[in-house]
C-alpha cells in the first residue's frame, strides 16, 4: 500500500497540477484571462443566479391553444377541399378536437369523402418524433354527415413542434436583450425553462417571453358602428377587437388578414420625422411587399387596424397605395415599448400562449451578498477545520490540510471542466466536503493509531495497515453518500441539483486525495524519517481510556426515540411543517427600503388591501429588508403573475425588489411528489448497496436508523417552525448519506470484530466496535458541525433552513449510529451462521504476514 513507482508518482502529481492549472481562472478577472496565451484553459465556474442575480423563468405552452389552431386550421382546410371539388354542404364547424359538415346533395357524398381523405393521410414524422401515425381520422353517420376529429398522437406532434419553435423564437428574443450566456433548454413534453444571469430587469424579460407577437393587419369595417356590434352581433365575417389605448376604443375589423408577420423581414424602433415620437419601422420580404401593395391599392381612403395579440396598436388610414414594402407603426410608444415590439417583431411569433409556471428572480446586490456570505463562511469553517485537525493531529494535521486545499482545488477544476453550475447550496456542498475529507483522513489515522498502539506493529507496519484496513470503510462510508447525491441530482431541480453535482464530485476529489495524496506524503515521510514512532503531536489519545458501556442504555434509548419519533409524526400529521411555496404554490417577495428602515406595518396594510389573500410580512436580515409571502390564488399560475404585479405596482415607489420567487400550483405539487420519492428512492437504493456489502441485518438496521433521522429531522422543523423548502429537502438526503456514512463506519468495525472475538457476547463486542471507533465518531461530527455552524451563521438567511436541519442531522446522525443502528443488530439475533463459517474458514488458513513494507 506504501510503495509508489515512478509513474504512479507522477500520475499523482500531474492531476494535481492540472486541477491547480484549471481551476486557476476562477481567480482571474475576464480581462487578466483574455490577456493568458491561447494554449492556457479559460473555462470558469459558471456562477447560479442565487450568486450572480437573474432570473429563472419555466413556461408552459397552452396545450389548448395547438388545438385551437389546429381545429381552426382543419376547417378551413374542409372549406377549401370542398369548394375546390365544387361539393354543397351546410354546417361546416369545429368545436373542440372534433370539426363536422355535412353534405347536402346525396350523389356528391363519394366525391366529398375523396376530397376530404388527404387530411387523414398518414404522417410520417420520424422515430425521434412519434413515427407514422394518422393527425385526424374520418368517420360519417351513413346520413350525410362527416366527422374529422384531431387525433392524440397528432395533437402531441404538433405540442412537441410548438415546444421547439419556441424555443427559437425565445432564443432569438433573449439574444435581442444582449444579456451572457442565456440557458433556454425543454423540460418534459410542455416546458421550457428560461435562465438568464445578471438580468438588472427580469420584468422585461417576462414581458417579452409573455407575449406571442402574432401581427397581422385587418381591414377597419366602417360599415358598422363599433357599440352596435358589442351590443348586438357583429355581421359575418367581422370581428371586434379593442385598442391599446386608455380607455381602450373599440373596432370592428374583418377577420380575414390582409397580410401577417410571417412575411417581415425587419423591425426597428426609430422616432417619427413629424411628431418626435417613438416608432417602429418595418420592411417585408418581396411576396409580403406584393401583397401589401396590392392591398393599400385596392382600399385608397379607409383605415386599416395593426393588431398585435388581438389587440389594435394603431388604426391609420390609408392616404395613398404603400409601394415599397415598408411601413410604420405607432401608438403612444414609450422609447422602451418601441423597441420591445421591435424585438418581437424581428423574433417572430410564438406558435401558442406561454404560461409563466415558476418564476426565480434574484437581484444582483442580492447574489453579490450572497457570494459574500458564502465564501466568508466556506472561509471561516475551512480555517477552524484545519485549525482543529493541526491541534490534534499535529504534523499528521498539517498533511491532511495540505490534502484538503489541494482536493478543493480539484473540486473547483472538476466544476469548471464540465461547465457545472455553483449555486448557494453547491457552497454548502463545498463545506460537507470539507468534513468528508477530514472523515476520510480521521479514519485514517486512527486506523493507523490503532495499529500501532493495540497490535503492536512498527510504523511502517501500522501505517501501511492503517490505510488497508481503512480504504474499505471509506469506499462504503462515501459511497452511501454518493447514491443519495445521484438521486438528489436526477430528482431535484435548480439549485438543489447544483448541490448534487457539488457533493458528488466532492465525494471522487475525497477518495482520491486521500487514497493517493494523503497516502504518498505519509509514505514520503516514513521512507525519509524511518521513525520509530509516530509523531508526538498526535491529542487523539485522550479517547483511548474511554470504555462505555453503550448497550446498557440501549432499552432506554429505545424508548426515548420511539417517545421523539411517534411525536413527529404525530405533530406531523396534527400540526405539520411550515411549509415553503415549492410545496404549496405561491411567491416569496424580498424588499430592500430605498431610504430609511422599512415599515412593515404600512406594507402589511398596503397588501392586505390587494384581494391577494392573507399576505405576511416580516423582517428579514436587515431593518431594511422584508419578506412578503402571498398564498397560492385560485386563478392558477395566471393569477399568481397578477398578484405579483399588484405587489410591485403598490410597493415600487419605496421599495427595491431583490428577490421574487413564484411557484404555480401544477409545478409545487410535481416537487411535492419528486421530493417524496426521492427520498424513498435513495433509502431502498442505499438498502440495496448495504444488504450486498453487509449481511440483512445491517441493511435492516441501517434503513431503521437512517428512518429515525429522517423522522426526528421532520419533528424538529414541525417543533421549531423553520420553513420546509427544496434546499430542506436536499438537507434531509444528504443527512441520509451522512447518517448512513456514520452507520457503515460502526458496522464495518462489528463485522471486524465478529470475525476476531467469535465467543464474545453480541451487546459487548458492540460496545468494543463503537469505542474503537468513538474517537473517529466524536472528531467528524465535530469537524463537520463546525464547519456547518459557520455556513448557517455567517452564509446568510437564504440558505439558514438548510443549514439548520443539517446541523441537527449531523447530531442525531452521530446519536443514531451507536443508540440505533448498533443495539438493532442484537433485536435481529445478528451472529447467523454465514459468519460462523466464514470464520472457520479463516482458521484453515495461514495467518498474515507481517513482514516488512519495502520501497518506501
Amino acid at each position: 500500500m506504501l510503495y509508489f513507482s515512478r509513474w504512479k508518482t507522477l500520475f499523482i502529481w500531474l492531476v494535481v497540477a492540472l486541477g491547480v492549472v484549471i481551476a486557476t481562472p476562477n481567480l482571474l478577472s475576464d480581462q487578466q484571462l483574455a490577456k493568458l496565451p491561447g494554449w492556457m484553459p479559460d473555462s470558469k465556474v459558471t456562477l447560479g443566479l442565487d450568486l450572480q442575480g437573474g432570473s429563472y423563468i419555466m413556461l408552459q405552452v397552452d396545450r389548448s391553444d395547438i388545438v385551437t389552431d389546429r381545429m381552426n386550421t382543419l376547417v378551413d382546410d374542409v372549406r377549401a377541399d370542398l369548394r375546390e371539388a365544387q361539393v354543397r354542404y351546410t354546417g361546416l364547424s369545429g368545436s373542440g378536437e372534433t370539426a363536422q359538415v355535412r353534405i347536402t346533395d346525396p350523389d356528391q357524398f363519394v366525391t366529398a369523402e375523396e376530397a376530404l381523405q388527404p387530411l387523414a393521410d398518414y404522417v410520417n414524422a420520424g422515430t425521434l418524433n412519434g413515427g407514422t401515425f394518422q393527425e385526424v381520422t374520418i368517420d360519417d353517420d351513413g346520413n350525410g354527415l362527416i366527422r374529422l376529429a384531431l387525433t392524440e398522437q397528432g395533437i402531441d406532434y404538433r405540442m412537441r413542434s410548438a415546444v421547439q419553435q419556441s424555443i427559437e423564437v425565445i432564443r432569438r428574443r433573449v439574444d435581442e436583450l444582449g444579456t451572457t450566456e442565456p440557458l433556454i433548454q425543454r423540460q418534459g413534453d410542455d416546458r421550457i425553462i428560461v435562465q438568464v444571469p445578471g438580468l438588472d430587469d427580469p420584468q422585461r424579460l417576462k414581458a417579452l417571453l409573455n407575449k406571442t407577437a402574432k401581427l397581422t393587419f385587418h381591414m377597419v369595417d366602417t360599415s358598422v358602428n363599433p357599440q352596435d356590434a358589442i351590443e348586438g352581433r357583429p355581421p359575418a365575417g367581422d370581428e371586434v377587437l379593442y385598442s391599446m389605448d386608455d380607455p381602450p376604443v373599440p373596432y370592428v375589423i374583418e377577420k380575414r388578414a390582409l397580410i401577417s408577420g410571417e412575411d417581415l423581414v425587419d423591425a426597428k424602433a426609430a422616432f417619427d420625422q413629424r411628431t418626435n415620437e417613438p416608432v417602429v419601422n418595418f420592411r417585408f420580404d418581396s411576396r409580403g411587399a406584393q401583397r401589401f401593395a396590392q392591398a393599400t391599392q385596392q382600399n385608397v381612403g379607409r383605415p386599416f387596424a395593426i393588431v398585435l395579440d388581438d389587440q389594435i396598436v394603431s388604426a391609420p388610414v390609408i392616404n395613398e397605395p404603400i409601394l415599397g414594402g415598408s411601413g410604420q407603426i405607432s401608438g403612444n410608444f414609450t422609447v422602451q415599448g418601441a423597441n420591445d415590439l421591435a424585438v418581437l417583431l424581428r423574433a417572430g411569433a410564438l406558435p401558442a400562449t406561454l404560461t409563466v409556471v415558476e418564476e426565480r428572480t434574484v437581484g444582483p446586490s442580492l447574489g453579490a451578498d450572497s457570494i459574500r456570505a458564502g465564501v466568508l463562511a466556506s472561509v471561516i469553517g475551512a480555517a477552524l477545520v484545519v485549525v482543529f485537525m493541526v491541534a490534534f493531529y499535529g504534523m499528521f494535521g498539517v498533511v491532511a490540510n495540505i490534502a484538503l486545499f489541494f482536493n478543493i482545488v480539484m473540486l473547483i477544476a472538476l466544476l469548471s471542466v464540465i461547465g457545472a453550475t455553483l449555486t448557494l447550496p453547491g457552497i454548502a456542498g463545498i463545506v460537507l466536503t470539507i468534513g468528508m475529507a477530514v472523515d476520510s483522513n480521521v479514519l485514517i489515522y486512527e486506523r493507523i493509531r490503532e495499529e500501532r498502539r493495540r497490535n503492536g506493529r512498527s510504523v511502517v507496519q501500522s501505517v501501511d495497515a492503517g490505510f488497508r484496513k481503512a480504504f474499505a470503510t471509506i469506499i462504503d462510508a462515501n459511497l452511501t453518500t454518493l447514491i443519495a447525491a445521484v438521486i438528489l441530482f436526477f430528482l431535484g431541480s435548480g439549485p438543489v441539483r447544483g448541490f448534487a453535482v457539488t457533493l458528488a464530485i466532492g465525494i471522487l476529489t475525497t477518495i482520491f486525495s486521500a487514497f493517493y495524496l494523503t497516502r504518498f506524503m505519509i509514505s514520503e515521510w516514513v521512507r525519509r524519517r524511518r521513525p520509530k514512532e509516530l509523531p508526538k503531536g498526535i491529542r487523539t489519545g485522550m479517547f483511548d481510556g474511554i470504555n462505555f458501556s453503550f448497550m446498557n442504555f440501549r432499552r432506554i434509548s429505545f424508548a426515548a426515540s420511539a417517545i421523539l419519533t411517534v411525536a413527529s409524526v404525530v405533530g406531523f400529521a396534527t400540526h405539520g411543517m411550515n411549509l415553503g411555496i415549492d410545496f404549496t404554490g405561491g411567491s416569496v417577495v424580498q424588499v430592500e427600503s430605498k431610504s430609511g428602515p422599512a415599515d412593515i406595518g404600512q406594507i402589511r396594510s398596503d397588501l392586505n388591501g390587494l384581494n391577494i389573500g392573507a399576505v405576511q410580512a416580516q423582517g428579514f436580515g436587515s431593518d431594511k429588508d422584508v419578506l412578503i409571502r402571498v398564498p397560492a390564488q385560485d386563478g392558477g399560475a395566471n393569477a399568481e403573475q397578477s398578484a405579483i404585479s399588484k405587489i410591485r405596482t403598490s410597493l415600487e415607489s419605496s421599495y427595491d425588489f431583490v428577490r421574487v420567487e413564484v411557484v404555480g400550483p401544477v409545478v409545487s405539487g410535481e416537487l411535492s411528489r419528486s421530493a417524496t420519492i426521492g427520498v424513498l428512492a435513495s433509502l431502498i437504493a442505499i438498502l440495496i448497496y448495504i444488504w450486498f456489502r453487509f449481511e440483512w441485518q445491517f441493511a435492516v438496521g441501517a434503513i431503521i436508523a437512517t428512518a429515525h433521522d429522517v423522522l426526528l429531522t421532520i419533528g424538529i422543523f414541525v417543533l421549531t417552525g423553520v420553513e420546509f423548502n427544496l434546499t430542506s429537502i436536499a438537507a434531509v438526503l444528504t443527512i441520509v448519506g451522512y447518517s448512513l456514512n456514520d452507520t457503515v463506519v460502526v458496522y464495518d468495525r462489528v463485522r471486524e470484530n465478529l470475525r476476531r472475538y467469535q465467543k464474545m457476547p453480541l451487546p459487548e463486542l458492540l460496545d468494543v466496535s463503537i469505542n474503537h471507533t468513538l474517537s473517529r465518531t466524536i472528531l467528524t461530527a465535530l469537524t463537520t458541525m463546525l464547519a456547518l455552524a459557520a455556513l448557517y451563521l455567517f452564509g446568510g438567511e437564504v440558505i439558514r433552513s438548510f443549514t439548520f436541519a443539517m446541523l441537527f442531522g449531523v447530531a442525531i446522525g452521530t446519536y443514531s449510529s451507536i443508540y440505533i443502528a448498533a443495539p438493532i443488530l442484537i433485536a435481529f439475533r445478528l451472529r447467523p451462521d454465514t459468519f460462523q463459517k466464514k470464520d472457520e474458514e479463516k482458521k484453515d488458513t495461514p495467518p498474515e504476514e507481517h513482514g516488512t513494507v519495502t520501497g518506501v
